[in-house]
């Protein structure tokens, strides 16, 4: 259990999918499915619990495949996009009984207070990569997705908790646990996807260059600027491998470090992040958790918040 006074920053459509697959079919009175309400409810009331942040942002996917980012890098989530709609804006592939269930989200955290904050035309990610990099206090990350590992920085106590094998057993990211997994520090680490490439953001990556030879290159030339500059440079002690296909990955490393960089200084105003001492309306509270047969979970979390 960490001191108080912790910002803690929520990937949210992270943790609503993983609870939408983690936790087994539920329907409300209606019918309704209700399990990503209820796992994501249920992780909000356990990290509060296990973490007493002073403050909670439950981040937004505004716009989860940013236009500027697909004129960069075409292939930028293209598989993830039910289909392409001239004029339109892109619609990202989600589950059907997933998809019904986000709205309530969003009614529930209204109702208790807890503070959402999204960015037109930003990802969560970014909206985290501002919150995170602009806050006066230490800040806990808690993601399943590992780029949101540049972010990571010890000197002002900003880390990941990392939840791709679940909240229940999540990871605590450092600066020392990410030398130890990938050999790099966490403020290369958007350099390091960008050379190994990442298939679930459709980022191709340079061919022939995987983990171990981008974490080498980044030992030896610091950061993508000096990898492409000893590259190009005839003198330099880089390997023809290597060499090679950098220079034949120009292009795509002309844009794609844009592309795998969180925004750090997007203009957010000045948000109500602490967290509630009790829900903002009670009354809203049980009407929703009796709507969607979700009251358990709602108590979890009011029994939660007024405990702190």
């Amino acid at each position: 259990m960490t001191e108080p006074g912790r910002l803690m920053l929520l990937d949210s459509a992270s943790m609503y999918f993983r609870a939408f697959f983690g936790v087994p079919e539920i329907k409300g009175p209606d019918g309704t499915p209700v399990n990503a309400v209820r796992g994501f409810l249920d992780f909000i009331s356990r990290l509060v619990t296990d973490y007493r942040p002073s403050d909670l942002v439950c981040c937004w996917d505004n716009d989860w495949r940013p236009q500027w980012r697909v004129d960069l890098l075409p292939s930028y989530k293209a598989h993830r996009v039910v289909a392409e709609r001239s004029g339109e804006p892109d619609v990202e592939e989600v589950p059907d009984p997933l998809e019904v269930q986000v709205p309530i989200i969003r009614d529930v955290l209204e109702a208790f207070g807890i503070c959402v904050v999204g960015k037109d035309g930003y990802e969560a990610d970014d909206v985290i990569g501002s919150l995170a990099s602009q806050a006066r206090q230490p800040v806990d990350i808690v993601t399943g997705d590992r780029d949101l590992f540049q972010l990571v920085d010890d000197e002002r106590d900003v880390r990941v908790l990392y939840i791709a094998r679940g909240v229940g057993n999540h990871e605590r990211v450092t600066n020392d646990w990410v030398r130890t997994k990938y050999g790099i520090d966490a403020h290369q680490y958007a350099d390091f996807a960008t050379l190994r490439g990442d298939a679930s953001d459709g980022l191709p990556g340079v061919a022939g260059i995987g983990e171990k030879t981008a974490a080498t290159l980044l030992d030896r030339f610091g950061d993508m600027d000096g990898i492409v500059a000893a590259a190009l440079d005839p003198d330099s002690d880089m390997g023809p491998g290597p060499r090679g296909k950098i220079k034949a990955a120009a292009a795509y490393l002309e844009v794609a470090p844009q592309v795998v960089a969180v925004a750090r200084d997007l203009d957010l105003g000045s948000p109500a992040t602490a967290v509630p001492a009790e829900p903002r309306d009670l009354a809203r509270v049980a009407e929703l958790g009796a709507r969607w047969g979700i009251e358990s979970p709602v108590q979890r979390l009011t029994e939660t918040l007024c405990s702190r």
